[in-house]
């Protein structure tokens, strides 16, 4: 079986405050746009499972990948055999689109097609939440409205169907750890949901991702970036997530001038 996990970007990310379980309360859109990794398994009745990767480098253990971390959630309950897994990776790590836990959702979504395993959505984002916080998101992969961690999910209309969105990643991953890093929480302002549903020719200067204001210090290039989307025409430009990816809205019939092409990964 072949698939296509896709990437996703944030728009607007609160961070509210630190919980007990030392977690971050958060709200954001999470809304998923076309650029994909390959990811293909097919059962190796005669070898041992193994995870092959091509495509952008990932660091990291075979036992620490969330496709091979999914497929053993399932393997035991479901007496599946040994497989083949190739993950070709195109979407970047470290850039706030969600690449790796897409992969884990997509790997639980096509192992439950493949062997025939009739696992409801609530059943497959229950696994897909014990992978992260992201992943139940890629089980329905529509746009959704997310609190908690990130894995209480609410149903969002396709707000930019009729907008072209730019992608871009300028090289460098972002950790999370720098990220939360200099975060100052705040519960006390108007909703992300009230704040979009304005209509997204008002969302610069109201539309904000918490992360920007700690990474932005820290890579400039990633300001500069998004200025630059504004400078030619963004109706709104944002970091992805915890970053480094930055992504711009534009109308629909907007043309790219060539200095937008530099870091340029997908466009819809």
């Amino acid at each position: 079986m072949i698939l296509f996990p896709n990437a996703k970007i944030n728009l607007g990310l609160h961070i509210l405050h630190k919980r007990e379980d030392n977690f971050h309360e958060l709200e954001t859109m999470m809304y998923p746009v076309g650029l994909c990794d390959i990811l293909e398994f097919l059962p190796s009745p005669e070898i041992a499972t193994n995870l092959r990767m091509s495509g952008i480098p990932v660091t990291g253990e075979m036992e620490e990948n969330l496709v091979y971390k999914a497929y053993l959630l399932l393997k035991d309950s479901f007496k599946l055999p040994e497989l083949k897994i190739h993950l070709h990776k195109i979407i970047p790590t470290g850039a706030g689109l969600g690449g790796g836990s897409s992969d884990a959702a997509f790997m639980l979504k096509g192992l439950d097609k493949f062997f025939g395993l009739n696992l409801s959505i609530k059943e497959l984002k229950g696994y897909a939440e014990i992978l992260g916080s992201d992943c139940s998101f890629f089980i329905e992969n529509l746009p959704a409205m997310a609190a908690g961690r990130g894995e209480i999910l609410t149903s969002a209309s396709s707000i930019l169907n009729n907008n072209k969105i730019v992608l871009y990643f300028p090289g460098f991953p972002v950790s999370t750890k720098d990220a939360y890093s200099g975060v100052i929480p705040d519960s006390k302002r108007d909703s992300l949901n009230g704040i979009i549903g304005s209509g997204v020719s008002n969302w610069k200067g109201t539309l904000v991702n918490d992360f920007e204001k700690t990474v932005f210090k820290k890579f400039p290039r990633l300001e500069d970036l998004k200025n630059k989307l504004y400078r030619n025409g963004a109706v709104y430009a944002s970091m992805s997530g915890s970053g480094s990816a930055v992504f711009g809205v534009f109308d629909r019939d907007f043309e790219m001038p060539e200095d937008l092409y530099e870091y340029l990964i997908w466009e819809s």
